[in-house]
């Protein structure tokens, strides 16, 4: 179990932060390639941006992180305006999606591990808390918006996920400071899977004999 430090709680804020408003953000982008209206756009935002978080904190048995402390609400909300705003000034890329995601799915990777390793779980169960944590934003976003998830047809996602946050806990456990073990970790997690899109990298997919 890792002792939650003021710096190590600090780190673990601002890490949830940003996944927060990233994941948030990729939420609004795939709600605006359905031209959702502003409500649509915003409940889509919240499922993608809240909760992976929310149902990792459930399982941990720990207050819901977002009803503890609004303030990611509101990023989540801010977030969300500021998209749908932006997207009628500005022309934004399609995959510029795919960026968000990549950064969302990081950061809340590592974010899940370290909220699970100092909730006191097992380091296996955490590295998969994060993964769970990185995705499940990611699938209810896709549900809601009528579409096979991302996670279980795209290259390398929560495999990219689940390395990364063995990469984070193996990088603890050498005692490195945690902000850089997030950041080395993180920053693996999010090119590995804009490499595995840029080259189509994935898991062997499940076929039966012909």
């Amino acid at each position: 179990m890792l002792n939650p430090t003021p710096a190590l709680l600090d780190s673990l804020y601002w890490i949830t932060i940003i996944a927060v408003v990233v994941s948030s953000a990729s939420g609004v982008l795939k709600a605006g390639f359905k031209q959702f209206d502003l409500f649509g756009v915003i409940i889509i935002a919240i499922a993608t941006g809240l909760g992976g978080g929310s149902l990792r904190d459930m399982l941990l048995d720990r207050d819901v992180f977002w009803i503890r402390d609004q303030v990611f609400f509101i990023a989540s909300l801010g977030s969300a305006f500021f998209i749908f705003i932006s997207a009628r000034l500005i022309a934004i890329p399609p995959r510029f999606f795919l960026v968000a995601d990549a950064a969302g799915l990081a950061t809340f990777g590592i974010a899940g591990t370290l909220v699970s390793l100092m909730a006191g779980a097992p380091w296996l169960i955490a590295s998969f808390m994060g993964v769970m944590t990185g995705t499940m934003g990611g699938i209810f976003r896709d549900i809601l918006s009528h579409e096979p998830p991302v996670v279980f047809q795209s290259p390398l996602y929560a495999t990219a996920c689940w390395g990364g946050s063995l990469v984070f806990i193996a990088l603890i456990y050498q005692d490195m400071d945690t902000s850089l073990a997030a950041t080395i970790a993180g920053l693996g997690i999010f090119i590995t899977r804009l490499l595995a899109i840029k080259y189509n990298l994935g898991l062997p997919r499940f076929r039966f004999k012909s």
